[in-house]
């Protein structure tokens, strides 16, 4: 078992940036790939930005590719999202998940573990 806790949510303006970091516990966190994902109010799940366990390789959704970075401290047994340039659209609660994949995926299906979310929320 896995289990994971964000943190670093908040309330920012527009422009503005936020680090989101999601601590993993449980059974080692060796060979897990870690993803981000997020649900806006009314809004289906979507899928933000996930890496691999050794961080070489990364994937972004479209809507994000050069404001957010995620990147990994596997030391720490942590993942860490870099938010830049946020947007009132990049309001959501945001989600962290892992499981042992070999590629980044952005379906959340292929993760079987998840955080409790924490709230993001940019204002115009």
């Amino acid at each position: 078992q896995v289990m994971l806790v964000e943190s670093g949510g908040g309330l920012v303006q527009a422009g503005g940036s936020l680090r989101l970091s999601c601590a993993a516990s449980g059974r080692t966190f060796s060979g897990y790939a870690m993803g981000w994902f997020r649900r806006a109010p009314g809004k289906e799940r979507e899928f933000v930005a996930a890496v691999t366990w050794s961080g070489g390789t990364t994937n972004y959704a479209d809507s994000v590719k050069g404001r957010f970075t995620v990147s990994r401290d596997n030391a720490k047994n942590t993942v860490y999202l870099q938010m830049n340039s946020l947007k009132p659209e990049d309001t959501a609660v945001y989600y962290c998940a892992a499981d042992r994949l070999i590629l980044p995926g952005a379906d959340p299906a292929s993760y079987a573990y998840w955080g409790q979310g924490t709230q993001v929320t940019v204002s115009s």
